[in-house]
């Protein structure tokens, strides 16, 4: 199974060895993919829908894993049981979700030792989210695929301190370590919003310069994510 830049961003980071459940599996695409590398022996790939769980059932079948991949049918963790999954992944879904995922079943969120995030939206209300609830980040990466970026996070549970608003954004360890595909998001997004900044400022109405307002402070927390790299940008 070869995975997309983004599945294969999600892959690395879980701990070899460990039971895994992938909530929101769709092609089961991960589980089949950690089944072939050896990486890890018994996965639950879950769906809450039928459909992409028929999917998924009959790709782990075509790759001969239905003795190491079992499917269930889950609204989030719900079908879960103790003790079943040391690692728990949610790739590519919106970022509300991840959250109510972990919201709706606390007492398996407990109980299980990593969490995989990937979610595709609201990506700073996730990790403040995380980080108010207990939630310490291990490792970060983030992958670029056809033009897009996607941050991927490993969490334990454990305590840290309150990230800044750049860090929320644009993820504490990716700043940190100075992440290079980071760094090409924040420098395409400085010269969109500049750009659309140029745009705004030919107009006049009230609308627009309130607009204009909310342009130059993601302008300038682009730029305070941008100093971790020394590259700090002042003018327009």
């Amino acid at each position: 199974m070869e995975l997309s830049q983004r599945l294969s961003a999600v892959a690395s980071l879980v701990t070899r060895g460990a039971s895994v459940a992938d909530v929101g599996t769709d092609h089961g695409y991960v589980p089949i993919y950690l089944a072939e590398t050896g990486r890890c022996t018994h996965m639950i790939a879950m769906d809450i829908n039928q459909g992409p769980l028929n999917r998924a059932e009959e790709h782990i079948r075509e790759h001969g894993l239905t003795h190491r991949i079992e499917t269930r049918l889950s609204d989030g963790l719900k079908s879960l049981k103790k003790g079943e999954a040391d690692t728990m992944i949610a790739a590519g879904m919106g970022g509300g979700l991840v959250i109510k995922i972990l919201e709706e079943a606390p007492e398996l969120a407990a109980d299980i030792r990593e969490f995989i995030l990937q979610p595709q939206s609201e990506i700073h209300k996730v990790r403040a989210y995380l980080n108010q609830n207990g939630f310490c980040l291990a490792e970060e990466k983030m992958a670029e695929e056809n033009g897009k970026f996607y941050p991927v996070m490993k969490l334990r549970h454990g305590r840290e301190p309150e990230y800044s608003e750049p860090e929320l954004y644009y993820g504490r360890k990716l700043l940190y370590n100075r992440d290079k595909a980071l760094h090409r998001f924040l420098i395409r997004e400085r010269q969109r919003m500049k750009g659309i900044l140029r745009e705004l400022e030919k107009k006049t109405n009230g609308s627009v310069n309130h607009r204009c307002l909310e342009i130059e402070k993601e302008l300038d927390r682009i730029n305070r994510g941008l100093s971790y790299y020394g590259d700090r940008e002042t003018g327009k």
